[in-house]
């Protein structure tokens, strides 16, 4: 079960306002604000399509390329320690940096599902 709205590559959040008796959410991966809300969740989703379709056509009669969410490059701080140990075990096992990371964030959130 999905706890996201997926279209055409975006994903929003779902949320609910018990104060409002509203739901709610947001574009997620993206430093542009793109929120919507729905009293149920038909109008929810109608209204996160809606949301994200006036958002591109914005971007596109502005000339603004639009958000992409989820590039694959994000920056961390581990710690001037952490980072040490990975530089010196990706180094020892002729790997780059990167790679050491991102496996080890794979098999963490693999274990973690």
């Amino acid at each position: 079960m999905s706890q996201t709205l997926q279209y055409k590559g975006y994903d929003g959040s779902v949320e609910y306002s018990a104060e409002d008796h509203v739901l709610h959410g947001s574009l997620l991966g993206i430093r542009d604000a793109i929120v919507y809300e729905g009293v149920d969740v038909d109008s929810l989703e109608s209204n996160f399509r809606a949301a994200l379709d006036e958002y591109l056509a914005f971007c596109a009669a502005e000339g603004k390329t639009p958000d992409q969410p989820f590039k694959g490059s994000f920056n961390i701080r581990v710690g001037p320690d952490l980072h040490k140990r990975a530089a010196l075990f990706a180094e020892a096992h002729h790997q780059k940096l990167n790679a050491v990371v991102s496996k080890a964030l794979e098999e963490f959130l693999t274990q973690a599902s």
